[in-house]
């Protein structure tokens, strides 16, 4: 078995910075609302106040998890490593159990336009990237 790898096209490059850049502002986004001030908290209407007064902690973690392996998984996408698909699919999970609290346990905040089709888009995001990383796996591009 030989363990000779493929070089990466600009596609590959480009996927791969996205991802990258995609992932970083999903932890921005975590880190914002994890250490949100009162003061802002008290700039949004009463019912988003009340969704981050009662997120479980199972989901706060799922989405910490997210964001995290998912940036780890876009950074070993950029350094050419298999770990990246593991970490993509830590993060598809862990999406999921988010929207599924989301959309279908949460009762403080309507699920109307960007609440409905951010969550989608980033699973869609989310089940590439896994599919994206495993199909370089088997072009040989991650080692």
């Amino acid at each position: 078995m030989s363990n000779s790898t493929t070089k990466p096209n600009t596609t590959f490059w480009i996927v791969s910075s996205i991802a990258l850049f995609w992932n970083i502002m999903g932890v921005v986004v975590y880190l914002n609302q994890a250490y949100m001030t009162n003061e802002a908290l008290l700039l949004l209407s009463e019912n988003e106040q009340a969704y981050f007064a009662n997120v479980p902690v199972w989901v706060t973690a799922a989405f910490a998890i997210a964001v995290f392996s998912g940036f780890l998984g876009a950074l070993a996408l950029v350094l050419k490593k298999k770990w990246a698909k593991p970490m993509f699919l830590l993060s598809f999970v862990t999406v999921v159990v988010q929207v599924v609290y989301n959309f279908f346990i949460q009762e403080f905040v309507a699920l109307t336009g960007i609440r409905v089709i951010l969550p989608l888009v980033t699973i869609v995001i989310a089940l590439f990237l896994v599919w994206f990383a495993n199909d370089a796996i088997k072009k040989r591009i991650l080692k």
